[in-house]
């Protein structure tokens, strides 16, 4: 019998980067790139400061239930991530270091939605975000890395 430990680490398929964007300043509109490097300052480009919120990401397949719960579009710009990943939980890598491209992050934790989702998603967006609204992660390894990427436990 398998241990949780190893029902945890396996994964059905590997993910892929479906779209990347940066935020060149606060409250400044997305700039959506087809790749990006992160240094060791984080994403190049991005407002985001190295640590535990150097980049963020959110899962593909959780766009569609925001949309739902809003009853609004929730577009990657609207939710202000970097990285949309699709095919792969990241929920179930948290605590887990994932390379993407040639880089390497650590999935550090849940990125909260902020008091802007109002403005964004119109009211009740907030709560729409909520356990939806992605994760945030470390950089551990300088890399490039673009659309249709792998990503990849470690």
């Amino acid at each position: 019998m398998e241990t949780l430990r190893e029902l945890m680490a396996r994964h059905h398929r590997t993910g892929s980067v479906a779209w990347i964007g940066l935020r060149p300043e606060r409250r400044a509109p997305m700039k959506v790139v087809d790749r990006v490097t992160l240094g060791p300052s984080g994403l190049e480009g991005d407002k985001a400061r190295p640590g535990k919120r150097c980049v963020t990401l959110v899962q593909a397949e959780h766009l569609p239930v925001i949309s739902a719960l809003c009853g609004t579009e929730a577009t990657p710009q609207a939710l202000r991530r970097n990285v949309v990943v699709a095919g792969i939980n990241l929920a179930a890598l948290r605590g887990r270091d994932i390379t993407i491209g040639a880089a390497r992050i650590r999935i550090t934790g849940p990125c909260a939605p902020c008091s802007r989702m109002e403005e964004t998603l119109g009211p009740g967006g907030y709560s729409a975000v909520r356990h939806h609204g992605g994760w945030c992660a470390e950089g551990i390894f300088p890399g490039q890395f673009e659309i249709g990427d792998a990503v990849t436990p470690c």
